[in-house]
């Protein structure tokens, strides 16, 4: 583990303010860009309108941005008189929905579509409920076929839509004849600056650890099982050959049978806010990312593998289409095929074991790309071309 880190930082969810306040905001400027998430949370909301709004409010000086979500009710209806562009992130279609589209299309404004998932698309039903290893029941049917055509019937009554890689694109033009944009996800101010100052630290040290070697998963919720499974052989042959090894899980998953013998090895953490995750992930030497093969996760982003290197933490991660576009294995990160992590992460543990020389200039590299493009100001081009579309600001 690196030691030497900064401590926790006092953080709290920095949204919350009052409708009139945000309307407010959204007047201030030109182009006024509404973005309308149903209730904001720590996930889909933050990287997708959160990120996108602060990123706009320091990187585009003319636009204003807001959030409205279904709370603000009736307010909505002032939305749209304001408004000149609205986007709607991965919105279930209700009446609500259906009105304030027709609202804000009577003054001819633009209205877009913002999803980070293949969660549009009722013919991937089965396999979203297999990948995520949900109750495959009639309960389930019925949500996960109403949530999924909901949304869908939101995409169809936009004008264009914008999503997270090509990958995802493509699956959105295979049932929406728009324009698709891309705008990866990417880190908001807050989050890089501690991130920095945990790289920072590592870099004064010469990248101190201590006694024990840390491979570290941070996507430990239930949902996540079948992804974990990918890796969990090659990670119990890691734990027997290195003894030095140590696993590392956050979250709420429960641990496979196969790492039941490296129990004492096992260090539980439960889920924290998105920045000092920050500081959990950086004290840990790898971070692995596994994912199954199929076209539900070849839509994934690749935030596992930016969010650790802006921490100096190095990535091993399947490659599907995020990650292999994002990751030049052995050179910013490691990819590995299923077959392939045992040897993969055997080759990391080892480095580190002999110095960590390798290491470090890998860590440096994809420290400085991460916090150069996953950022507002690296995405800040793509946001306008997404939302102008070729019209002058």
């Amino acid at each position: 583990m690196f030691v030497d880190l900064p401590p926790p930082v006092h953080h709290v969810e920095p949204w919350g303010e009052p409708f009139d306040r945000r309307l407010a905001t959204l007047r201030r400027g030109r182009p006024r860009i509404a973005y309308f998430y149903a209730e904001p949370d720590n996930s889909t909301f933050r990287y997708r309108v959160f990120n996108m709004i602060e990123a706009i409010d320091r990187e585009w000086p003319d636009a204003s941005a807001a959030y409205f979500t279904l709370a603000d009710g009736e307010g909505l209806a002032r939305v749209a008189e304001t408004a000149d562009i609205l986007v709607i992130c991965r919105a279930r279609y209700s009446s609500l929905i259906g009105d304030l589209v027709a609202r804000i299309r009577r003054r001819g404004a633009r209205v877009l579509f913002d999803v980070d998932d293949l969660v549009f698309d009722t013919r991937y039903v089965e396999l979203m409920l297999h990948t995520l290893a949900q109750p495959v029941n009639e309960p389930a049917w019925d949500w996960w076929f109403a949530y999924t055509a909901r949304i869908g019937r939101t995409l169809a009554l936009c004008d264009g839509a914008i999503t997270t890689n090509a990958y995802l694109a493509d699956r959105i033009r295979d049932v929406a004849p728009i324009d698709v944009r891309i705008v990866p996800n990417f880190m908001n101010p807050a989050q890089i600056a501690h991130s920095r100052s945990i790289m920072q630290a590592k870099r004064q040290s010469g990248f101190r650890r201590d006694h024990a070697l840390h491979i570290g998963y941070f996507s430990g919720s239930p949902t996540h099982v079948h992804d974990f499974g990918v890796a969990t052989a090659s990670l119990a042959d890691v734990l027997h050959r290195y003894p030095e090894v140590r696993l590392r899980m956050v979250g709420y998953l429960e641990v496979p049978p196969v790492l039941e013998p490296f129990a004492e090895r096992l260090d539980r953490h439960a889920f924290t806010d998105y920045v000092n995750l920050q500081g959990l992930v950086g004290a840990t030497e790898i971070n692995i990312a596994p994912l199954q093969d199929n076209r539900f996760t070849n839509c994934k982003s690749e935030l596992k593998f930016f969010e650790a290197s802006a921490v100096g933490t190095v990535t091993c991660a399947s490659p599907t289409y995020a990650f292999a576009q994002a990751i030049r294995s052995g050179e910013n990160g490691y990819l590995a095929r299923g077959y392939e992590w045992t040897d993969v992460l055997a080759q990391m543990v080892e480095d580190l074991i002999e110095g960590g020389q390798r290491y470090q200039e890998i860590a440096g590299r994809t420290f400085e790309e991460a916090t150069a493009h996953y950022s507002g100001a690296g995405q800040i081009v793509s946001i306008r071309d997404a939302i102008l579309r070729g019209d002058q600001a």
